[in-house]
């Protein structure tokens, strides 16, 4: 049974930061694209970051580029995600997600297929 369970949220003021740690299990990291999105009130599903353990490269949305960092522990079957210089616009429910390679990241946070957990909720207060 695939299994996702994302830690670390929390409420925190613009600019500071914080790191979200997702648990996996039931799955085989090189089998899966995994990454990251976001879901906020009232807005669709966005799509954070991704990595692609057969070619090595990670996604990142232009809305975090240079402020998120996506990392993984194959050991572990844990992901991570550090988040700094936090925005108000940056409040929303965060998820870790898996999708079979064979579709790619572009299907990771869909919402149709993949694995995802229940999320974690970060608030930003300016």
């Amino acid at each position: 049974e695939v299994k996702l369970v994302e830690f670390g949220g929390g409420a925190v003021q613009a600019g500071q930061s914080l790191r979200l740690s997702c648990a996996a299990s039931g799955f085989r990291f090189d089998d899966y694209v995994i990454g990251w999105f976001r879901q906020a009130p009232g807005k669709d599903s966005e799509r954070i970051s991704c990595f692609n353990d057969n070619d090595g490269t990670t996604e990142y949305a232009d809305s975090v580029k240079g402020r998120f960092t996506m990392s993984s522990d194959n050991l572990k079957n844990a992901l991570y995600l550090q988040m700094d210089s936090l925005k108000p616009e940056n409040t929303a429910m965060y998820h870790c997600a898996a999708v079979s390679v064979i579709f790619g990241c572009e299907s990771l946070g869909s919402g149709h297929i993949g694995y995802w957990g229940q999320g974690t909720q970060v608030t930003v207060s300016s």
